[in-house]
């Protein structure tokens, strides 16, 4: 880009961020706790989920030494249909970090910032972009699919020299205002310049400027090379029932899912059959089974492939029983179980099984 197309740049984003910016909790401080909060959420998370969740969770925890010393368990209860739970204990690992530093908030400089848990190169430059003003910007994949548009760039958008690339250029362009200005190409990344579809060109401010605009060919762009296949993993899911008790297990504290709760379950898909004996070697006397729904989650490298039986059983062993209406106010259950935790949920009858 020409010294004059950077200066275009620069103020056609402002303008545009001033007129049609969205009225967002996050902005409307320069808080950098509460952004780093926000930043963390909106991570692989639709902005209009994100927004309860933001505001639960700093009712709660108004203050990083609030957060530092909440129970693990509550923090994650607060994060439960956000997925991606290591977010939220890297955020309360971060807090304990810099409480114990002696810190009320977080580093001003991004740098710094980037040697905190959970804090990688993009969420650095937009805290410190958005909350103290530094010249540093936020890279993520919609930053590079706008610029790779403007620029007609087809470089892998997945090597580091590509980010670093542009990391220069639009440093080089911040101005005196490089919060407005990360959260503007945010803005439009979100707004315009769409990920799935064809980008709302006749919005954008860089219409002018954008050389894949002028030749229709803005769908060519972004490049990335191919994600391997995810792994399937299926799944036999069991909600054992005692009256009005369910029996729950904790993952462990490491790996996926790490620390929160679940339904007992197995490898593969068992039969009905396969499920009494199972139980009956655990020691217990079934009431009655009932096929459950189909179910799939899907990870970013994993997918599970679901199906689930309630069980009744005539009493209770060892184990967690908790009763359902405390399952779902005190104990943090993975989306991933969403469609059996539906089920419970609707109150059924296992009597009548």
């Amino acid at each position: 880009m020409t010294k004059d197309e950077k200066t275009q740049f620069t103020q056609k984003l402002l303008a545009w961020y001033q007129k049609e910016k969205r009225d967002l909790p996050w902005r409307k401080t320069k808080d950098a706790y509460c952004i780093w909060i926000s930043e963390i959420m909106l991570q692989q998370t639709r902005v209009e989920a994100v927004i309860p969740y933001y505001e639960r969770f700093l009712k709660t925890f108004p203050t990083l030494k609030d957060l530092a010393d909440a129970e693990e368990d509550l923090v994650l209860k607060l994060w439960e249909g956000l997925g991606y739970y290591s977010r939220a204990r890297n955020l309360q690992k971060c807090a304990k970090q810099l409480i114990a530093e002696g810190k009320t908030t977080l580093p001003s400089d991004s740098n710094a910032l980037q040697k905190l848990p959970g804090i990688g190169e993009y969420t650095a430059g937009a805290i410190a972009s958005i909350a103290y003003q530094e010249k540093t910007p936020a890279i993520d994949g919609n930053v590079l699919r706008v610029m790779t548009r403007i620029t007609k760039d087809d470089s892998d958008i997945t090597k580091q020299e590509t980010k670093k690339k542009y990391k220069q250029l639009l440093q080089e362009m911040m101005g005196e205002d490089p919060s407005s200005f990360t959260q503007g190409l945010m803005e439009v990344g979100a707004l315009v310049c769409l990920p799935n579809g064809a980008p709302l060109c006749s919005n954008c401010p860089f219409q002018t400027l954008c050389a894949s605009h002028q030749d229709n060919t803005m769908l060519n762009y972004p490049v990335k090379k191919e994600k391997k296949e995810r792994k399937i993993e299926e799944k036999t899911i069991f909600l054992v029932m005692f009256a009005n008790e369910i029996l729950i297990q904790k993952r462990p504290a490491q790996g996926l899912l790490a620390s929160l709760y679940e339904y007992p379950s197995e490898i593969g898909h068992l039969t009905k059959e396969k499920v009494h004996k199972l139980w009956n070697r655990q020691g217990y006397q079934i009431k009655s089974i009932q096929l459950l729904p189909k179910a799939k989650h899907i990870f970013s490298h994993l997918e599970w492939h679901m199906i689930g039986y309630m069980i009744e059983v005539a009493e209770k062993k060892e184990g967690l029983w908790v009763k359902k209406e405390e399952l779902f106010q005190n104990y943090s259950l993975p989306s991933a179980f969403q469609t059996y935790s539906n089920i419970l949920k609707e109150n059924v009858d296992t009597t009548n099984m």
